[in-house]
C-alpha cells in the first residue's frame, strides 16, 4: 500500500486481557502455529509435484489455501455469511479492505491469487506464507505500472483468479473509498478485454455485540501484533457478510477508469454500513 489511510478519530483502544482471554491466546495461538505450519509444508509439496505440468496453474495445491484459511477462521470463530458465489472462468475479483482477516476471509471462499504491496513479502511470517500461496508482489507506484500489466497478463492468461483491493488501503471497516484505476489497466491489453471478467466483492464486518463498530478494522499505524492479539483474546466473535457480485465484462467499458468507478460503486452498496 503507497498511501495508508488514517481516521479522524482514534482507533479503538486495546482492551484488557482478562485471565479466560490470555488461555484463548494461548489455544488459539498454538493451533493456528500448527496449521499454517503443517498447511506451508503441504502447499510446498504439492506445488513441488505440480509444477512441471502445471506451471503458473494451481490445480492441486491451489485448495491447500482454501482449507487452510477455512480451519483458520474456525479457530477464531469468526463466521462467514456467504451470497452469491465466486465467477467461474478468467479474470479477477476486486473487493474493499478493512483487515488483514480479509485475506483468510475471501481465501476460504474463493480459489484465488492475492495482489499485494511489495512490503508484504519481506515481513517475517506472513511473507514467506504469501510467496508459497501464489500471490503476486507489486509496487502501487504510478511509474511502474507498465512492468505490473506484464505480470498481470502473464498470471491471466495463465487462467488464474486474481484478487486486488483497488482502495489501495485498508479502513475502519465503515467506508469504501475510491477505486484506485491503475491495476485495472492490464485487463485492457490486447485482446483480454474480450475474454476477461471482473467480479466486485463486498466485505461487511459485525462487531461483536458491546464492542466499537470498527472491532474488525486495521488501518493507520496499528500495530498487527497488538490486532491480533485482540482476536484471539475475544471471548466471542460475530460474522463478516462476503456479497460475490454478478461479474462485469471488461469490453463493456471503454477504460480502465470507467472499469474502477463502477467495481467501486457495487462494493459500496453493500459494504458500508
Amino acid at each position: 500500500m503507497s498511501v495508508t489511510w488514517r481516521s479522524n478519530a482514534p482507533p479503538p483502544g486495546m482492551a484488557r486481557v482478562t485471565p479466560l482471554g490470555w488461555l484463548l491466546v494461548a489455544g488459539r495461538g498454538v493451533a493456528l502455529c500448527v496449521l499454517l505450519a503443517v498447511g506451508l509444508v503441504v502447499l510446498l509439496l504439492l506445488r513441488a509435484l505440480e509444477w512441471p505440468f502445471a506451471g503458473l496453474r494451481r490445480p492441486v495445491s491451489g485448495h491447500v489455501n482454501q482449507i487452510v484459511s477455512r480451519a483458520a477462521l474456525a479457530v477464531l470463530g469468526l463466521r462467514v455469511l456467504r451470497r452469491g458465489k465466486p465467477m467461474p472462468g478468467r479474470g479477477a475479483l476486486v473487493a474493499n479492505h478493512s483487515s488483514w482477516l480479509d485475506i483468510l476471509v475471501l481465501n476460504a471462499t474463493a480459489r484465488v491469487f492475492f495482489v499485494a504491496k511489495s512490503e508484504v513479502a519481506r515481513w517475517p511470517g506472513i511473507g514467506w506464507l504469501a510467496r508459497a500461496s501464489g500471490a503476486l508482489f507489486i509496487n502501487r507506484k504510478g511509474r511502474e505500472a507498465r512492468a505490473q500489466t506484464v505480470l498481470f497478463e502473464a498470471r491471466l492468461r495463465a487462467g488464474q483468479q486474481l484478487l486486488f483491493f483497488p482502495e489501495g488501503t485498508s479502513t475502519d471497516g465503515l467506508r469504501v473509498l475510491p477505486f484506485k484505476p491503475t491495476l485495472f489497466a492490464a485487463f485492457f491489453a490486447g485482446d483480454l478485454p474480450q475474454i476477461l471478467q471482473i467480479q466486485p466483492v463486498s466485505l461487511r464486518y459485525v462487531a461483536p455485540q458491546g464492542a466499537d463498530a470498527r472491532f474488525y478494522g486495521w488501518w493507520g499505524d496499528m500495530a498487527l501484533g497488538g490486532h491480533l492479539l485482540q482476536m484471539l483474546a475475544a471471548q466471542r466473535h460475530s460474522f463478516v457478510e462476503l456479497v460475490f457480485h454478478p461479474a462485469l465484462h471488461v469490453a463493456d467499458f471503454p477504460d480502465r477508469k470507467a472499469l474502477a468507478m463502477r467495481a467501486g460503486e457495487i462494493v459500496r452498496s453493500t459494504a458500508v454500513p
